[in-house]
Formats: structure tokens, sequence, C-alpha cells
């Protein structure tokens, strides 16, 4: 079972989620191919399950991040006097 599919779906859900990034879209990406060649000579298949795990994680932070901003912009918009 090959686990590139997998990392190359995390990569793109990853930069598709940095294009609303507050930093902006090109520090996102320096940093997200920095770290993902940190570990591109990682072959133990438990290794690269953890990674992606963390990268999971990071999905559903950064998802997290953008839900919060919308809701402090909506709630900043009607509610503040």
């Amino acid at each position: 079972m090959s686990l590139r599919p997998s990392v190359i779906k995390l990569y793109k859900t990853l930069l598709h989620l940095g294009r609303d990034y507050p930093q902006g879209y090109d520090y996102f990406r320096t940093r997200l191919k920095a770290s993902f060649m940190k570990n591109k000579d990682v072959t133990d298949p438990k290794t690269i399950e953890k990674l992606i795990a963390r990268g999971e994680f990071v999905v559903k932070e950064i998802e997290a991040l953008y839900m919060l901003k919308k809701y402090r912009t909506l709630k900043r918009r009607y509610y503040d006097k």
C-alpha cells in the first residue's frame, strides 16, 4: 500500500487552505514546501502515517482559525456599538 497519494492529497489541501492565510499565500507556500521537503527522505510507513496524521491536525487547526476569523468579522459587523 502506497502512502504517496495521501501525502499528495494532504499537500494540495494545505495549499488550498493557504490562499486565505493571514500572512499571505507566498509565506504559507514557502513554509509548507520547506516542511514537506524536510521529511522527503522518510521511508518508514509508520512514521509517514504519523506525519500525515499531524498534517491532518494542522488542516483542522487552520480551518478552525478561519471559522473563528469569519465569526469575529460577522460579530463585529452586526453587534459593534
